[in-house]
């Protein structure tokens, strides 16, 4: 077992089950086991980070799940550790890190049913389905969406788009943005999600929904600077997988500080990265392409000349 923080293995004086609750997304579930003195009604008080980040979760009415993934003991020193299947909280955690531990645990439990968690925005636009695809920099995903939404496109996903084997879009968040932080992720550097919008297009405007899962025809990697002239490129094959790789990797907080000292433990294998892999090049015959461009609305004058 690797450990972070305090030896996870000495068990507070207080080891009561206070709670055990399961959550879903599509067809993949999580359990989580809260332990100590502090009784708690739910794991999470709120849920839209985790449906902001993987599209719809639920809180199931049963546990039918035999063994927690997550278990968080809430007595004695702070620590958090790994042993290949469930990760320990020890400590008194804020909602935050235990969120973010919540999403790289599902998401590791959606793709062992065949869903992929895409960091990326998908519209149906003009007869096809787009996927704005976050990639290595994540510069105008949501812009594009909004842009396509005003032009009579139809929302498919906002932060995440989940993707099934087959290409399709089986699963989408519904928020352009993510209003609020909670307790423990803070970021000053994040600039207000509203203010792209009022600079773009004064106040947020209005589009609809796409019904149903569509197969990705195409997706765009957008960077939108006001620096940038117009230009749109074919990807090959290594740049394709390379941007959409990066996109499924953003699940998996591999570069995560939980909490300052404690980092996220690794969850990811060396053979869940080769099956990712396959799939990554599976998906990636799909033409990508990676368009610059100083506005949402050059971005889209662009899309439509490779449609």
């Amino acid at each position: 077992m690797t450990a972070v923080g305090t030896d996870p293995r000495k068990e507070p004086m207080n080891d009561q089950l206070q709670l055990s609750e399961q959550m879903s997304a599509g067809a993949a579930s999580l359990r989580v086991d809260v332990h100590g003195s502090q009784p708690r009604e739910h794991v999470l008080d709120d849920l839209s980070f985790l449906n902001y980040r993987l599209a719809d979760v639920r809180i199931s009415p049963e546990v039918s799940l035999v063994e927690p993934d997550i278990i968080w003991h809430q007595d004695g020193d702070k620590a958090v550790s790994y042993d290949g299947r469930a990760i320990r909280f020890d400590g008194p955690w804020p909602a935050g890190p235990i969120q973010k531990v919540i999403v790289a645990m599902l998401a590791l439990r959606m793709e062992a049913v065949g869903l992929h968690p895409s960091h990326s925005a998908a519209v149906h636009y003009r007869g096809r389905t787009l996927l704005f695809l976050g990639g290595e920099s994540n510069h105008g995903k949501s812009m594009g969406l909004i842009e396509a939404g005003l032009r009579g496109g139809l929302q498919v996903a906002s932060e995440t788009t989940v993707i099934d084997e087959a290409g399709r879009a089986a699963m989408g968040s519904v928020e352009p943005f993510l209003v609020k932080r909670t307790e423990g992720t803070e970021r000053s550097d994040k600039a207000a999600p509203n203010r792209g919008v009022e600079k773009f297009w004064g106040e947020m405007p209005t589009w609809g929904f796409h019904d149903g899962t569509p197969e990705i025809d195409l997706v765009i990697v957008p960077a939108i600077d006001g620096n940038f002239d117009p230009a749109t490129n074919r990807l090959i094959p290594f740049e394709a997988q390379f941007q959409f790789l990066h996109s499924l990797q953003n699940y998996f907080l591999t570069n995560e500080l939980l909490a300052p000292g404690h980092v996220m433990p690794l969850v990811d294998t060396d053979a869940l990265r080769e099956r990712r892999a396959a799939f990554v090049a599976r998906f990636c015959e799909r033409p990508f392409y990676f368009i610059r461009a100083a506005t949402p609305q050059v971005l889209l004058d662009e899309v439509e000349k490779v449609l």
